[in-house]
């Protein structure tokens, strides 16, 4: 089982109690290097899904205290709640390394500016913080024993909900996803699933870009050989 599907099925039952971070408009980058030293950028914005607790009216009992309309007093508490929690968010991903800045803008939206380079001796996913509950990756790196690594940035597409299709808590947030996200690498490329495939570049490097809209339907993956 591949690390973006298992973190999705750990995240399943946690969700309510998280935040689920999805991606805005955005620009992200990936290079990575035969000798496994990489650089990972995500620049633009990050939204913070709406919760989606409590009964619908279809369900509701009307002798039921949930199916009550909340009072302007608690609508106003539940406003003051959630912007304390965003401020949080925002001040948990500002202490993790790789971010250069962190704005909120309003309407549970932020600006974040990532940056982050490494040698690929282990997994890698983004984001995931604690401290923020974040826990649903938007990028995962999976290295195997063969000499591998699979790349797949599962907040970036949608496999849809097919028989073998990951689970995406993420597939009902996508509306204001818009940017694009570009590979390049010098190592081979084995496989990857973006129909115009890769362009040759500088110094053998190729590159892959995968545009990404509201709708779109392919998960960007590729897997590499070093």
């Amino acid at each position: 089982m591949g690390i973006a599907r298992f973190a999705f099925i750990l995240a399943a039952p946690l969700l309510l109690a998280s935040c689920l971070l999805t991606p805005g408009k955005f620009t992200s980058t990936l290079d990575i290097k035969r000798d496994r030293s990489f650089t990972f950028t995500y620049v633009g914005e990050a939204i913070v899904a709406e919760e989606q607790g409590g009964l619908q009216p279809a369900q509701c009992d009307p002798e039921d205290e949930d199916c009550a309309e909340a009072t302007p007093a608690e609508k106003a508490e539940k406003a003051a709640q959630q912007e304390a929690k965003l401020k949080e968010v925002g001040e948990a991903l500002s202490k993790e390394a790789g971010y250069r800045s962190v704005q909120y803008l309003g309407n549970r939206k932020f600006r974040v500016d990532y940056a982050i380079s490494g040698t690929l001796d282990r997994n890698f996913i983004y984001p995931f913080n604690s401290d923020a509950a974040a826990i649903v990756p938007w990028l995962a790196i999976e290295l195997r024993n063969d000499g591998t690594a699979r790349i797949k940035a599962p907040g970036f597409g949608d496999e849809g909900s097919g028989v073998g299709a990951a689970p995406n808590p993420m597939r009902e947030t996508a509306s204001e996803r818009e940017g694009s996200f570009t590979l390049s690498t010098d190592a081979e490329i084995v496989a990857q699933n973006e129909e115009s495939g890769a362009v040759a570049g500088q110094g053998g490097t190729k590159r892959i870009v995968w545009r990404v809209t509201p709708t779109s339907k392919v998960t960007p993956t590729a897997v590499l050989r070093f």
